[in-house]
C-alpha cells in the first residue's frame, strides 16, 4: 500500500519536470564554428556564415576593414549567431555542413548535392562551379537557398 502511494506521488512530479522544461532546438549557426570561420575574417567568411552578405563583401574588398574590423568582430560573433540562430530555423539541410562543404569544397559543387541540388552539384563539378561565378553567387545566397529547401521540407 505504502509503494502505490510513493509511486503516485512521483508520477506528478516527473510529469510537472518534463512540462515546465521546453526544449530548445539546437542552433543552426553555433558560435564556435562562427570563430573558426573568423580565423579567415579577414575575407567576411563569418559574416556570410551569419547571414550578413553586403558586410561580408565590405570584409573581402577591404582585408577585414583593414583588420580592424576583423579584430572587432571577435569580440560581436556571440551577438551574430545569436541572431543568425533567431533567422535561420533548424531543418534537414545543416546549415553549418552546408557552408563547411561550400567553403572547402564548394567548386566541385559537393554542398549543392548535400543540398539535394544533383544536376547544378553536377554542373558545378565539371565546370569549377560555372567558373567561379556560381561559387560567389552561393556566398551571398547559401543561407536562404538552405531556407527555402528545408521550408520545402516541412
Amino acid at each position: 500500500m505504502q509503494a502505490a502511494a510513493t509511486m503516485s506521488y512521483q508520477t506528478p512530479s516527473n510529469a510537472y519536470s518534463e512540462i515546465s522544461a521546453p526544449s530548445q532546438p539546437p542552433p543552426t549557426h553555433p558560435a564556435v564554428v562562427g570563430y573558426l570561420f573568423w580565423i579567415l575574417g579577414f575575407t567576411g567568411a563569418h559574416r556570410f556564415y551569419f547571414g550578413k552578405p553586403l558586410t561580408g563583401m565590405l570584409w573581402f574588398f577591404t582585408g577585414g576593414l583593414f583588420l580592424i574590423g576583423w579584430i572587432v568582430d571577435l569580440f560581436f560573433i556571440p551577438s551574430m549567431a545569436e541572431q543568425a540562430n533567431r533567422r535561420f530555423r533548424p531543418g534537414r539541410i545543416d546549415h553549418t555542413v552546408t557552408w563547411v562543404l561550400h567553403l572547402f569544397l564548394g567548386l566541385f559543387g559537393i554542398h549543392r548535392i548535400y543540398m539535394g541540388k544533383l544536376f547544378t552539384g553536377l554542373l558545378y563539378m565539371f565546370t569549377g562551379a560555372l567558373f567561379g561565378i556560381g561559387y560567389i553567387y552561393d556566398t551571398l545566397t547559401l543561407n536562404e537557398q538552405v531556407e527555402e529547401i528545408n521550408a520545402r521540407l516541412r
